[in-house]
């Protein structure tokens, strides 16, 4: 593993334990370089993703990416981070068992926006806006009022 400081690779497993989520290992390492520490975390990778998007180019499946996206969805919501890590592994999971190597963007979208749909409707309508491509007020006030059956104006 490279270190992050000073770029040696040539770096010591200090510690090694079941991270929270009990489905990754977090690794404390030090450098013997410049003495640099920090932590790394392994999980299983089932199989490589390759994800097409709607213009058919491909890219490879980025965990980080989709993490970022789930957490600017529930930010200032009030989900404890482990939940939020379980939820994120647990859409990868979803995504690893579909049996297909090449998986259509769109099959991504509609996963997380189901998971955030249990989860937290505030998110869930936040993720749905960007993934969407909602244009105006009117786009939330449709997509809200199919989420609230009750709601509709008659």
């Amino acid at each position: 593993m490279r270190c992050p400081f000073c770029g040696n690779t040539d770096t010591q497993v200090k510690d090694s334990r079941p991270a929270e989520d009990n489905v990754s290992i977090r690794r404390r390492r030090s450098c013997p370089a410049c003495a640099g520490r920090f932590t790394t975390y392994e999980r299983v990778q089932l199989r490589d993703l390759i994800i097409v998007k709607k213009n058919n180019r491909r890219e490879i499946f980025d965990r980080d990416k989709l993490e970022r996206s789930v957490r600017i969805a529930l930010q200032k919501r009030p989900l404890e981070v482990e939940r939020i890590e379980q939820m994120i592994t647990g859409i990868v999971r979803r995504l690893e068992t579909l049996g297909e190597t090449d998986i259509p963007s769109d099959k991504v979208g509609e996963i997380v926006m189901e998971t955030l749909a249990r989860i937290d409707t505030v998110a869930y309508v936040r993720f749905a806006s960007v993934y969407k491509n909602f244009q105006a007020a009117n786009d939330f006030e449709e997509f809200v009022s199919e989420l609230r059956p009750d709601l509709k104006q008659t």
